[in-house]
């Protein structure tokens, strides 16, 4: 069920998002510069942020790697001097892999790049962060998956960390509510992307346009949903309750040729 609040207010505001630099992030950054709010993206690729400070010269670009906890400490640092008002923080740098759990990894260390990112990039940001965003009455954003409800079998180890930053988000949200703080979970399903051109369409998956995702999103905070599930997200997160080992085998049947294959 989703929670229902207030509406977020979507214009005025300092924003900051990981990973912002391509991808649903990018896109979510124009959306909000455009609404006339003061935009702050990161990213690893100082090129990249470079060519984007150049496109769109009123955004603010900042290399920063969300695995790293001293850059991240740097960021928070840096953001409360240079940005006294920041009172959004959304959370969505994320990377997904491919990976075959019925051999070892040869880089053991390595298996754990997800998890760094995905999950420890948003617990370090949100901690790093907190202070500001509770002085302000702030939002934070998490972007988890509708993988959260019902993971890809070809990419095991991404879906743990949505179902563990939906999860995460579910408490931050308990424990700020008496500190005005808004806590959403956006849960976005297949989007296409660079990091989905993998994905098969059909055979039980859809993919949505970066527009539909915005639409979507957009409309929802409007509204004050606390837990977006756009498009087949919401599907999901149904047939999760209702039918669990269906659901679960068809994902797996158009997952199953994604798996790496293992080289002998």
């Amino acid at each position: 069920m989703s929670h229902r609040k207030d509406p977020v207010k979507l214009t005025g505001r300092t924003i900051l998002i990981t990973g912002g630099s391509a991808g649903i992030d990018l896109a979510f950054a124009l959306k909000f510069l455009e609404l006339g709010n003061e935009v702050i993206v990161t990213g690893r690729r100082r090129a990249v942020l470079d060519q984007l400070k150049a496109e769109h010269p009123t955004l603010h670009a900042i290399q920063s790697d969300v695995a790293d906890a001293a850059q991240i400490a740097a960021l928070a640092t840096r953001v409360k001097a240079d940005f006294p008002r920041l009172d959004v923080l959304m959370n969505n740098a994320g990377i997904m892999l491919s990976q075959n759990l019925g051999v070892p990894a040869s880089d053991l260390a390595g298996l754990m790049t997800e998890m760094e990112i995905n999950v420890g990039g948003v617990i370090r940001m949100t901690s790093a962060l907190i202070d500001i965003l509770i002085a302000n009455k702030g939002t934070v954003i998490n972007v988890s998956s509708a993988l959260a409800f019902v993971p890809l079998p070809s990419s095991p180890i991404y879906s743990a960390t949505k179902a563990a930053v939906h999860s995460y988000t579910q408490s931050l949200r308990f424990q700020l509510e008496d500190k005005g703080v808004e806590v959403i979970d956006l849960m976005p399903p297949g989007v296409k992307t660079e990091l989905t051109a993998e994905l098969p369409a059909g055979d039980g998956v859809t993919l949505i346009t970066t527009d539909e995702l915005l639409k979507h999103s957009f409309a929802s905070l409007r509204a004050g949903t606390a837990e977006i599930r756009p498009g087949q997200a919401q599907q999901l997160a149904f047939m999760r309750r209702l039918a669990p080992a269906f659901i679960n085998r068809q994902l797996w049947k158009a997952a199953k040729k994604l798996v790496p294959i293992e080289v002998k």
